[in-house]
């Protein structure tokens, strides 16, 4: 079963692989780093298809699905288990959901893999610092970590701690996915001054971000999206009964408290209203670093994508609540999250650059367009 799974994710990374193999131009290493990027991102986005439509024990085994690497094989199996619980969790839909979120998690190992591979042999034939292992090893361990979280959220049952640390772990991936194909990537040098609260006010904008990814990621695999009706008040108050204490135990089971009590409703109404005030402060944030970039020509273009961004992000939010969750809403929330990690991951970027000459490793790359 192992062998086959691992053909699976080299089948799908294969398609990829031959397309930067088969394109123009000499800097295929940099378009490697891309692609695997937008695999990733793709990923991230069916990760969130995966959770909100309650597929993540739609194969209740793991890595294969009862002990067969697709479906297909095991297609007696979970029609006897949706034939006993029908809108249960296992299903011939969520299985299959289930199955690709794994074969898109092992193309995108074996991609890194390859950058590793690509890494290593580029920086023996050439010292330049763009193609260091380091950053592409750490990638590795990053994404073998990412594997155990994934099949812990399988064996432990979407306990929530574990799926919303898989999450983090998925846009920490992301993030740093981003950098190193940035570092592959020519970018003009900043002439004016950036003074260094900026670039603190860029990193900070980053770590609130995080955190409230991290926090929205609490309300998701809670199953709190809806504990707050109506918007921007929760059950028409701006403070509703709430139980943080409950709300914000880490360690427990789904639904449960940690004294294997079932978790009451106000538990859930607090993980929600946290999740809601604490957008107002990263509201705040991206706004003062949009406005302090846009004044700059270099980033003006970075400053239009947070702001358009940001927008849609509070737009999707509020008619997720107003609108009972809808799916394609609920996955673009998810999805916006992920530009917003990508967008300050470059801004960020850019702006560690600025001050520094033009490396010469970059004077003859061009852009991935």
């Amino acid at each position: 079963m192992w062998i086959l799974l691992a053909l699976k994710g080299l089948i799908i990374a294969l398609v990829p692989g031959a397309i930067i193999y088969l394109s123009r131009g000499e800097d295929k290493f940099k378009r490697l780093a891309w692609v695997t990027v937008f695999l990733t991102f793709d990923l991230i986005v069916f990760g969130a298809f995966t959770r909100l439509t309650d597929s993540g024990l739609g194969c209740p085994d793991w890595p294969g699905c009862y002990g067969e690497a697709n479906p297909f094989l095991a297609h007696d199996d979970i029609s006897a288990a949706q034939s006993v619980m029908p809108s249960g969790p296992v299903t011939v839909f969520k299985a299959w959901i289930e199955m690709i979120h794994r074969y898109l998690a092992m193309a995108v190992g074996v991609l890194i893999i390859a950058i590793c591979v690509g890494a290593i042999h580029h920086w023996r034939k050439n010292k330049t610092s763009r193609y260091h292992p380091a950053l592409p090893l750490v990638l590795l361990v990053f994404v073998c970590i990412q594997g155990a979280f994934g099949a812990w959220t399988v064996t432990l049952k979407l306990q929530p701690l574990i799926v919303t640390t898989h999450l983090l772990l998925g846009l920490s991936l992301f993030a740093l996915l981003c950098w190193h194909a940035l570092r592959q990537t020519v970018h003009q040098t900043v002439t004016v001054t950036i003074t260094k609260n900026l670039k603190i006010l860029g990193a900070v904008t980053f770590v609130l971000v995080g955190m409230q990814i991290a926090l929205g990621g609490w309300v998701s695999t809670n199953y709190a999206a809806l504990a707050c009706g109506g918007f921007p008040l929760c059950q028409s108050q701006f403070m509703p009964e709430m139980n943080l204490e409950q709300g914000y135990t880490l360690w427990r089971h789904l639904g449960m408290t940690a004294n294997g009590e079932y978790l009451p409703f106000s538990a859930l109404v607090a993980i929600n209203w946290v999740h809601r005030c604490f957008a107002l402060v990263v509201v705040v944030a991206i706004s003062a670093l949009v406005y302090q970039t846009w004044k700059i020509p270099a980033f003006k273009k970075l400053a239009q994508g947070l702001l358009i961004v940001l927008i849609l992000q509070l737009i999707s939010g509020a008619v997720t609540v107003q609108f009972d969750w809808p799916l394609a809403v609920a996955v673009a929330h998810n999805a916006g999250a992920a530009a917003l990690v990508f967008l300050l991951a470059m801004l960020n970027y850019r702006l560690s650059l600025t001050g520094q000459s033009a490396r010469t490793e970059h004077s003859e790359h061009n852009s991935l367009t």
